[in-house]
């Protein structure tokens, strides 16, 4: 009996500290959407909701030399490997009103994104 009211009381808590759904959100439509995939590996997609949630997307395949190394982890030359590019940017309008931008390439050196909101490192 202890476990259910346990059970009960953490299911309340948690239903209580949810944010609640914006009805628009959840019925917004989706107003535009394009998209291209080529045989090469290379796409592009685009799509804009009646909310204003916009997002664009491209992507190409690249050769990337990377170095080859044996066993003992001693470098002996070099492989070439695919790497997917892909760039873009996604908006979004922020609880406050704020309009949200962000802009990215996500290649071989990771996820770089973008955007006036993000917090930029000091300059050492």
């Amino acid at each position: 009996m202890k476990l259910f009211v346990g059970a009960l009381a953490l299911l309340v808590t948690l239903a209580s500290a949810a944010p609640p759904l914006n009805q628009k959100d959840a019925e917004s439509q989706i107003v535009s959407q394009n998209s291209d995939i080529q045989p090469d590996g290379s796409f592009n997609y685009a799509f804009e909701t009646g909310n204003g949630i916009k997002v664009e997307d491209q992507g190409t395949i690249r050769q990337v030399k990377v170095p080859k190394t044996d066993a003992t982890g001693r470098a002996i030359g070099e492989d070439v490997i695919p790497v997917s590019v892909q760039t873009g940017s996604f908006q979004y309008t922020a609880p406050d009103g704020q309009i949200i931008t962000i802009k990215y390439i996500a290649d071989e050196n990771g996820f770089q994104p973008q955007g006036a909101h993000l917090p930029v490192a000091p300059v050492a």
